[in-house]
Protein backbone atom coordinates (compact mmCIF):
# COMPACT_ATOMS: atom_id res chain seq x y z
CA UNK A 1 0.00 0.00 0.00
CA UNK A 2 1.08 3.51 -0.69
CA UNK A 3 1.98 5.69 1.92
CA UNK A 4 1.28 9.15 1.18
CA UNK A 5 1.53 11.81 3.94
CA UNK A 6 -1.40 14.07 3.41
CA UNK A 7 -2.38 15.83 6.59
CA UNK A 8 -1.84 15.23 10.10
CA UNK A 9 -5.05 14.31 11.58
CA UNK A 10 -5.22 11.79 8.38
CA UNK A 11 -1.95 9.59 10.00
CA UNK A 12 -2.00 7.18 12.71
CA UNK A 13 -0.98 9.11 15.99
CA UNK A 14 1.43 6.31 16.84
CA UNK A 15 3.06 6.70 13.27
CA UNK A 16 3.22 10.67 14.02
CA UNK A 17 4.89 10.56 17.21
CA UNK A 18 7.39 8.02 15.50
CA UNK A 19 8.26 10.16 13.19
CA UNK A 20 9.04 13.32 15.34
CA UNK A 21 11.22 10.95 17.67
CA UNK A 22 13.16 9.83 14.63
CA UNK A 23 13.32 13.70 13.06
CA UNK A 24 15.20 14.62 16.64
CA UNK A 25 17.44 11.54 16.27
CA UNK A 26 18.74 12.34 13.21
CA UNK A 27 19.20 16.08 14.07
CA UNK A 28 21.33 14.83 16.89
CA UNK A 29 23.33 12.38 14.70
CA UNK A 30 24.47 15.49 12.56
CA UNK A 31 25.10 17.87 15.61
CA UNK A 32 28.46 19.61 14.36
CA UNK A 33 28.55 18.13 11.31
CA UNK A 34 29.19 20.65 7.82
CA UNK A 35 25.64 21.54 6.33
CA UNK A 36 26.85 20.00 2.80
CA UNK A 37 28.18 16.68 4.30
CA UNK A 38 25.89 13.89 3.62
CA UNK A 39 24.54 11.58 7.07
CA UNK A 40 25.85 8.45 7.83
CA UNK A 41 22.91 6.85 6.93
CA UNK A 42 21.80 6.95 3.33
CA UNK A 43 18.30 5.55 2.81
CA UNK A 44 17.33 7.79 -0.18
CA UNK A 45 20.45 6.29 -2.24
CA UNK A 46 19.38 5.64 -5.24
CA UNK A 47 15.91 7.60 -4.92
CA UNK A 48 14.87 10.36 -7.57
CA UNK A 49 12.15 13.15 -5.62
CA UNK A 50 9.88 15.23 -7.31
CA UNK A 51 9.39 18.60 -5.73
CA UNK A 52 6.61 20.41 -7.42
CA UNK A 53 6.17 23.87 -6.33
CA UNK A 54 2.72 25.89 -8.22
CA UNK A 55 3.49 28.38 -5.09
CA UNK A 56 6.65 30.06 -4.75
CA UNK A 57 8.42 29.16 -1.79
CA UNK A 58 11.79 29.28 0.36
CA UNK A 59 11.99 26.75 3.50
CA UNK A 60 10.07 24.02 1.51
CA UNK A 61 11.93 24.19 -1.11
CA UNK A 62 15.10 24.48 0.19
CA UNK A 63 14.46 21.81 3.29
CA UNK A 64 13.23 19.13 1.43
CA UNK A 65 16.14 19.27 -1.04
CA UNK A 66 18.82 19.56 1.10
CA UNK A 67 17.30 16.66 3.13
CA UNK A 68 16.80 14.31 0.05
CA UNK A 69 20.48 15.07 -0.62
CA UNK A 70 21.81 14.70 2.88
CA UNK A 71 20.01 10.93 2.68
CA UNK A 72 21.54 10.11 -0.16
CA UNK A 73 18.55 10.71 -2.51
CA UNK A 74 18.12 13.06 -5.92
CA UNK A 75 15.99 15.96 -6.28
CA UNK A 76 13.87 17.26 -9.09
CA UNK A 77 12.57 20.47 -8.59
CA UNK A 78 9.77 21.46 -10.93
CA UNK A 79 7.39 24.89 -10.98
CA UNK A 80 3.88 25.50 -12.23
CA UNK A 81 5.57 26.87 -15.42
CA UNK A 82 7.36 23.80 -16.03
CA UNK A 83 4.30 21.27 -16.19
CA UNK A 84 1.02 21.03 -17.48
CA UNK A 85 -0.34 20.85 -14.21
CA UNK A 86 -4.27 20.51 -14.18
CA UNK A 87 -3.97 22.59 -17.76
CA UNK A 88 -2.76 20.81 -20.73
CA UNK A 89 -2.81 17.38 -19.45
CA UNK A 90 -4.80 16.19 -16.34
CA UNK A 91 -3.84 16.04 -12.67
CA UNK A 92 -4.48 12.47 -12.65
CA UNK A 93 -2.40 11.13 -16.05
CA UNK A 94 0.40 13.75 -14.72
CA UNK A 95 0.56 11.60 -11.52
CA UNK A 96 0.59 8.06 -13.79
CA UNK A 97 3.14 9.55 -15.76
CA UNK A 98 5.28 11.35 -12.66
CA UNK A 99 5.09 7.86 -11.37
CA UNK A 100 6.68 5.59 -13.74
CA UNK A 101 9.77 8.16 -13.32
CA UNK A 102 9.92 8.88 -9.78
CA UNK A 103 10.36 7.05 -6.41
CA UNK A 104 8.39 10.19 -4.30
CA UNK A 105 6.56 13.53 -4.81
CA UNK A 106 6.15 16.49 -2.57
CA UNK A 107 3.53 18.86 -3.96
CA UNK A 108 3.40 22.51 -2.79
CA UNK A 109 -0.34 23.84 -4.62
CA UNK A 110 -3.40 26.30 -4.36
CA UNK A 111 -6.13 23.53 -4.11
CA UNK A 112 -6.26 20.35 -1.64
CA UNK A 113 -8.27 18.50 -4.75
CA UNK A 114 -4.87 19.39 -7.05
CA UNK A 115 -3.00 17.21 -3.85
CA UNK A 116 -5.56 14.78 -3.09
CA UNK A 117 -6.13 13.66 -7.17
CA UNK A 118 -2.25 13.74 -7.39
CA UNK A 119 -2.19 10.74 -4.21
CA UNK A 120 -5.34 9.10 -5.71
CA UNK A 121 -3.90 8.45 -8.80
CA UNK A 122 0.22 8.19 -8.09
CA UNK A 123 1.70 4.43 -7.50
CA UNK A 124 4.09 6.07 -5.23
CA UNK A 125 3.92 8.40 -2.31
CA UNK A 126 2.83 11.70 -2.07
CA UNK A 127 3.37 14.43 0.73
CA UNK A 128 1.41 17.65 1.01
CA UNK A 129 3.95 20.62 1.30
CA UNK A 130 1.14 23.44 1.37
CA UNK A 131 -2.07 23.75 0.32
CA UNK A 132 -4.45 26.21 0.73
CA UNK A 133 -6.36 24.15 3.37
CA UNK A 134 -3.36 22.70 5.58
CA UNK A 135 0.24 22.79 6.23
CA UNK A 136 1.23 19.68 7.85
CA UNK A 137 4.75 19.34 7.36
CA UNK A 138 5.04 22.71 8.85
CA UNK A 139 3.42 21.43 12.06
CA UNK A 140 5.52 18.78 12.89
CA UNK A 141 8.22 20.74 13.08
CA UNK A 142 6.50 22.92 15.21
CA UNK A 143 5.46 20.08 17.56
CA UNK A 144 9.47 18.84 17.44
CA UNK A 145 10.54 22.37 17.93
CA UNK A 146 8.35 22.41 21.49
CA UNK A 147 9.50 19.25 22.24
CA UNK A 148 13.09 19.66 22.29
CA UNK A 149 12.72 23.10 24.36
CA UNK A 150 10.20 22.28 26.60
CA UNK A 151 9.35 18.57 26.70
CA UNK A 152 6.25 16.77 25.72
CA UNK A 153 3.24 19.11 24.33
CA UNK A 154 0.69 16.93 25.53
CA UNK A 155 -1.49 18.97 27.93
CA UNK A 156 -0.01 22.15 26.99
CA UNK A 157 -2.01 25.51 26.69
CA UNK A 158 -1.19 26.44 22.50
CA UNK A 159 -2.61 29.69 21.42
CA UNK A 160 -3.09 31.12 17.93
CA UNK A 161 -3.28 34.52 17.78
CA UNK A 162 -4.51 35.79 14.28
CA UNK A 163 -5.90 34.57 11.31
CA UNK A 164 -7.63 30.38 11.47
CA UNK A 165 -5.83 30.03 7.99
CA UNK A 166 -4.72 26.67 6.43
CA UNK A 167 -1.20 27.07 9.32
CA UNK A 168 -3.66 26.84 12.02
CA UNK A 169 -5.84 24.02 10.52
CA UNK A 170 -2.83 21.88 10.89
CA UNK A 171 -2.46 23.31 14.22
CA UNK A 172 -5.51 21.98 15.22
CA UNK A 173 -5.15 18.15 13.55
CA UNK A 174 -2.04 18.23 15.79
CA UNK A 175 -4.08 19.18 19.14
CA UNK A 176 -6.35 15.88 18.35
CA UNK A 177 -3.19 14.34 17.33
CA UNK A 178 -0.75 15.20 20.11
CA UNK A 179 -2.85 16.06 23.25
CA UNK A 180 -2.60 19.51 23.16
CA UNK A 181 -4.72 22.15 24.33
CA UNK A 182 -5.49 24.91 21.40
CA UNK A 183 -6.81 28.33 21.51
CA UNK A 184 -7.89 30.47 18.98
CA UNK A 185 -8.47 34.03 19.19
CA UNK A 186 -8.41 36.40 16.37
CA UNK A 187 -11.54 38.07 14.63
CA UNK A 188 -14.88 36.35 14.02
CA UNK A 189 -14.80 36.91 10.05
CA UNK A 190 -11.73 34.92 9.68
CA UNK A 191 -12.33 32.15 12.39
CA UNK A 192 -10.80 28.92 11.13
CA UNK A 193 -13.35 26.17 9.38
CA UNK A 194 -16.22 24.89 11.99
CA UNK A 195 -14.68 21.18 10.28
CA UNK A 196 -11.49 21.42 12.28
CA UNK A 197 -13.79 22.32 15.56
CA UNK A 198 -15.64 19.38 15.06
CA UNK A 199 -13.11 16.88 14.21
CA UNK A 200 -11.07 18.30 17.57
CA UNK A 201 -13.59 18.16 19.56
CA UNK A 202 -14.40 14.52 18.19
CA UNK A 203 -10.75 13.44 19.31
CA UNK A 204 -11.82 14.94 23.09
CA UNK A 205 -9.32 18.01 22.95
CA UNK A 206 -12.06 21.00 21.87
CA UNK A 207 -10.78 23.83 20.65
CA UNK A 208 -11.34 26.96 22.63
CA UNK A 209 -12.03 30.89 20.92
CA UNK A 210 -11.52 33.87 22.92
CA UNK A 211 -11.90 36.61 20.95
CA UNK A 212 -10.12 39.08 23.79
CA UNK A 213 -6.35 38.40 23.13
CA UNK A 214 -5.53 39.07 26.74
CA UNK A 215 -7.42 36.48 28.41
CA UNK A 216 -6.35 34.07 25.66
CA UNK A 217 -2.73 33.98 25.92
CA UNK A 218 -2.76 34.31 29.55
CA UNK A 219 -1.09 30.64 30.84
CA UNK A 220 0.00 30.23 27.61
CA UNK A 221 2.76 27.44 26.92
CA UNK A 222 3.20 28.78 23.66
CA UNK A 223 1.89 31.55 21.39
CA UNK A 224 1.87 30.95 17.66
CA UNK A 225 1.02 33.51 14.94
CA UNK A 226 1.07 34.04 10.84
CA UNK A 227 1.26 36.45 8.16
CA UNK A 228 -1.78 38.43 8.38
CA UNK A 229 -1.85 38.99 4.13
CA UNK A 230 -0.94 36.31 1.42
CA UNK A 231 1.45 37.36 -1.30
CA UNK A 232 -1.92 36.95 -3.88
CA UNK A 233 -4.21 39.18 -1.71
CA UNK A 234 -5.15 42.15 -3.96
CA UNK A 235 -4.58 45.64 -1.69
CA UNK A 236 -8.13 45.93 -0.39
CA UNK A 237 -7.78 43.01 0.93
CA UNK A 238 -4.69 43.63 2.85
CA UNK A 239 -5.70 46.85 3.96
CA UNK A 240 -9.25 44.76 5.22
CA UNK A 241 -6.94 42.26 7.28
CA UNK A 242 -4.72 44.62 8.69
CA UNK A 243 -7.84 46.39 10.61
CA UNK A 244 -9.33 43.41 11.32
CA UNK A 245 -6.19 41.82 12.83
CA UNK A 246 -4.06 44.76 14.64
CA UNK A 247 -5.61 43.75 17.89
CA UNK A 248 -4.35 40.34 18.11
CA UNK A 249 -0.81 41.13 17.20
CA UNK A 250 1.87 39.56 19.49
CA UNK A 251 3.90 42.10 20.97
CA UNK A 252 5.78 42.80 24.45
CA UNK A 253 2.69 43.39 26.49
CA UNK A 254 0.74 40.07 25.38
CA UNK A 255 3.21 38.04 25.71
CA UNK A 256 3.79 39.19 28.94
CA UNK A 257 0.56 37.45 29.75
CA UNK A 258 1.95 33.92 29.29
CA UNK A 259 3.88 31.88 31.32
CA UNK A 260 7.06 33.49 32.08
CA UNK A 261 8.68 30.16 30.07
CA UNK A 262 6.52 30.25 27.10
CA UNK A 263 7.83 29.97 23.84
CA UNK A 264 6.59 31.96 20.48
CA UNK A 265 6.42 30.42 17.11
CA UNK A 266 5.88 32.03 13.55
CA UNK A 267 6.53 29.57 10.48
CA UNK A 268 7.74 32.38 8.30
CA UNK A 269 8.11 34.62 6.10
CA UNK A 270 6.98 37.58 8.21
CA UNK A 271 5.73 40.72 8.34
CA UNK A 272 8.04 42.47 11.32
CA UNK A 273 6.02 44.46 13.52
CA UNK A 274 2.76 43.17 11.80
CA UNK A 275 1.57 39.97 13.04
CA UNK A 276 4.14 40.22 15.48
CA UNK A 277 6.82 43.18 16.55
CA UNK A 278 10.42 42.29 15.97
CA UNK A 279 10.97 42.59 19.84
CA UNK A 280 9.49 39.15 20.25
CA UNK A 281 10.58 37.67 17.48
CA UNK A 282 14.10 38.20 18.38
CA UNK A 283 13.78 38.09 21.99
CA UNK A 284 13.83 35.90 24.44
CA UNK A 285 10.74 33.84 23.84
CA UNK A 286 11.02 33.32 20.57
CA UNK A 287 12.07 30.11 18.54
CA UNK A 288 11.23 30.97 15.23
CA UNK A 289 14.90 30.07 13.51
CA UNK A 290 14.99 26.32 15.77
CA UNK A 291 11.49 26.06 14.14
CA UNK A 292 12.23 26.93 10.58
CA UNK A 293 15.81 24.44 10.66
CA UNK A 294 13.69 21.69 11.86
CA UNK A 295 11.27 21.76 8.82
CA UNK A 296 14.68 20.40 7.33
CA UNK A 297 14.71 17.48 10.31
CA UNK A 298 10.66 16.71 10.57
CA UNK A 299 10.04 16.51 6.51
CA UNK A 300 13.27 14.03 6.21
CA UNK A 301 11.73 11.49 8.59
CA UNK A 302 8.12 12.51 6.70
CA UNK A 303 10.22 11.36 4.04
CA UNK A 304 12.26 7.97 5.61
CA UNK A 305 8.20 7.59 6.49
CA UNK A 306 6.40 7.56 3.39
CA UNK A 307 9.44 5.20 1.57
CA UNK A 308 9.04 2.74 4.18
CA UNK A 309 13.07 2.94 4.85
Amino acid sequence: MTRHFLDIHKTDAAELRAMIDAARAMKTARDGRPRGMPDDDQPLAGRMVALIFEKPSTRTRISFDVGVRQMGGQTMVLSGADMQLGHGETIADTARVLSRYVDLIMIRTFEEATLLEMAEHSDVPVINGLTNRTHPCQIMADVMTYEEHRGPIDGKKVVWSGDGNNVFASFAHAAGQFGFDLTFTGPETLDPEPAWFDWCAAKGHPITVERDPDAAVTGADLVVTDTWVSMHDPQSARERRHNQLRPYQVNEALMARAKPDALFMHCLPAHRDDEATSAVMDGPHSVIFDEAENRLHAQKAILRWCLGV
